[in-house]
């Protein structure tokens, strides 16, 4: 299932909240019509509480609603969340809204009946005062959870909205290897830039379609491409996240070494990360293949390979001839377009050969919500 954090509605404050209910409680209240002033009165009276009760416990019951069950949201969504904001706080805060609004429907009803089984005036507007200041006082205490919930939901905005359904191809290397370059010259559409919410990093989404299946690639510098002990808890909790939807892992690395490191650095990072997800496929892709001291020698068949296949225009799986580097790596040149088709067919089959088929169960979270 698909989380949009883009989509949830901004969270009214509690003084905003207030002052929605009891306005349209008034104009509710002005709508009455009765000859008898004490049926008018009463009617009145009920009418504020009742709506005033209905707009608060509406509104509260919606955002409770609105925003994402942590039981039913994908592992990576719950990892990110706990990364972000906490999934305590979220639990707890959502809760006091679903709590405020129990309570304010109890209080509502507890008032409106003082009103009905009496018949003098002032004891209707003192049942009506009483249901307002504890209406007030309950949403005074939830105020926070309030400011809470707003702030995270523009901090939650920024994830990046991946759909657990589809096969999420994560990029990684050392800082300058080509990986956004790589992400943007297989993307099919404008690659996507989110930034971490608690770094200053970027995340760059991006995607191919295939057969009408969409192949997400996401890039994450800041978390996958420094060294262990420069990681601080949250960066290591967004790792973990990323356990949770990865159908393959490229390791990015530049031969090169134009990227500021050594080889010899880029395959310590590179034993980090077969460490950290090691329950995922890694290829180990050599970026940059046009500026190599000795281009492969399988540079013109590859090219003749794929510019063929694109002129057949026709999506179908082919076993293009891989892009191999005198160093026996598959490399790619997202610069002069050579390797990329080739490789795009080899991220097709094994993301279809790590996904298990069991026509007997469906996924979990299966259903889309739209």
């Amino acid at each position: 299932m698909k989380v949009s954090w883009r989509a949830l509605p901004t969270v009214l404050t509690k003084e905003e909240l207030l002052d929605k209910a009891y306005s349209r409680a008034k104009k509710a209240a002005d709508r009455v019509d009765d000859s008898d002033r004490v049926f008018r009165v009463r009617k009145q009276l009920n009418r504020m509480i009742q709506t005033a009760a209905d707009i608060l416990g509406t509104y509260l019951m919606d955002t409770v609603n609105q925003w994402p069950s942590l039981d039913q949201s994908p592992q990576f969504d719950v990892s990110m969340i706990d990364a972000c904001v906490g999934c305590d706080d979220y639990r707890h805060h959502l809760s006091m809204l679903q709590w405020a609004a129990n309570q304010i429907s109890n209080i509502a009803a507890q008032n409106t009946r003082k009103i009905t089984r009496t018949g003098r005036i002032e004891l209707m507007h003192e049942a009506r005062r009483e249901a307002y200041g504890r209406i007030s006082s309950i949403v005074g205490r939830i105020g926070s959870s309030l400011q809470w919930l707003g702030e995270s939901r523009e901090i939650l905005k920024r994830l990046p909205s991946i759909d657990q359904l589809s096969p999420c191809i994560v990029v990684c290397g050392a800082p300058n290897v080509g990986k956004s370059a790589f992400i943007s010259a297989l993307s099919s559409g404008k690659m996507e830039v989110n930034h971490y919410p608690f770094t200053t990093k970027q995340i760059h989404l991006g995607h191919f379609t295939f057969r009408r299946l969409q192949y997400q690639m996401v890039d994450t510098p800041g978390l996958l491409d420094r060294p262990m002990h420069k990681r601080n808890d949250i960066e290591m909790q967004a790792i973990s996240a990323l356990e949770n939807l990865g159908s393959l892992v490229l390791f990015l690395i530049d031969e090169s070494e134009n990227c500021g490191m050594s080889i010899e650095e880029q395959n310590n990072l590179l034993e980090e990360i077969l460490q950290l997800l090691a329950e995922t496929t890694v290829m180990i892709i050599s970026t940059k293949a046009d500026i190599h001291e000795n281009r492969p020698e399988n540079w013109s068949t590859v090219k003749t390979a794929e510019t063929e296949y694109l002129e057949l225009g026709e999506e179908q799986y082919t076993e293009l001839p891989l892009l191999i580097d005198t160093n026996g790596y598959i490399t790619i040149s997202a610069l002069e377009n050579v390797g990329l088709e080739a490789l795009k067919m080899e991220i097709v089959r094994i993301v279809k050969d790590n996904t298990p088929v069991d026509p007997m169960s469906l996924p979990e979270g299966w259903y889309r919500a739209e």
